[in-house]
């Protein structure tokens, strides 16, 4: 199931090496940043909500027990909350490898805290990409997430970083946190079971 769009991302968007790019992060790339950069500053893009329905079979879980991670969904009146990064080109090697299951690069606008703008990168797997899960209710991707693990760690730590991560920006998503909350209480169950 793992879907390799390394090739894809580098048909659709040629840089030179020492090119100066913003990355915008909305999910591990809020919390972990494996890569060189120049600066870092809190962001959003407007029209895109952040959800947990993409598949992860090569980092948060595997090909028979997939986890679940963020993507992001066109919602025309949602602002979506994250971490911008200024990076040279040459590190786009290293992030289509790590975004190379069903991500595909876009071109997006970034707004800072200071309201200034700027046009950027942000990786989001589609809808039609063969890694995508799609909704279910916030309780089931809790359980989905609380038993899933893969190369990169377990599914459960992805979603709690995240939401701590969010919370430390001051960003409120309610589709994060109440899967936070379901699964602190499906950790309760488990750890009194």
């Amino acid at each position: 199931m793992t879907i390799n769009t390394v090739e894809e991302n580098r048909r659709r968007h040629r840089f030179k090496d020492n090119d100066v790019i913003w990355l915008f992060g909305y999910g591990s790339l809020v919390f972990k940043a494996d890569f060189p950069y120049l600066t870092r500053r809190p962001a959003f893009i407007n029209g895109w909500e952040r959800r947990l329905w993409q598949g992860s079979h090569d980092h948060r879980g595997t090909e028979q027990f997939p986890g679940r991670v963020a993507t992001l969904i066109k919602n025309h009146t949602a602002i979506c909350y994250g971490m911008a990064y200024q990076i040279t080109a040459d590190n786009l090697n290293h992030l289509d490898y790590r975004e190379k299951n069903g991500y595909l690069r876009f071109i997006t606008r970034l707004t800072f805290e200071d309201q200034s703008e700027t046009e950027g990168l942000v990786y989001i797997a589609t809808e039609d990409n063969e890694a995508f899960l799609g909704p279910v209710p916030e309780k089931e991707i809790a359980q989905q997430i609380a038993t899933s693990t893969g190369p990169s760690g377990r599914n459960v730590d992805y979603l709690l970083d995240l939401a701590t991560a969010l919370r430390q920006l001051n960003a409120i998503d309610v589709h994060v946190f109440e899967i936070e909350k379901h699964l602190i209480q499906l950790s309760g169950l488990l750890s009194s079971g």
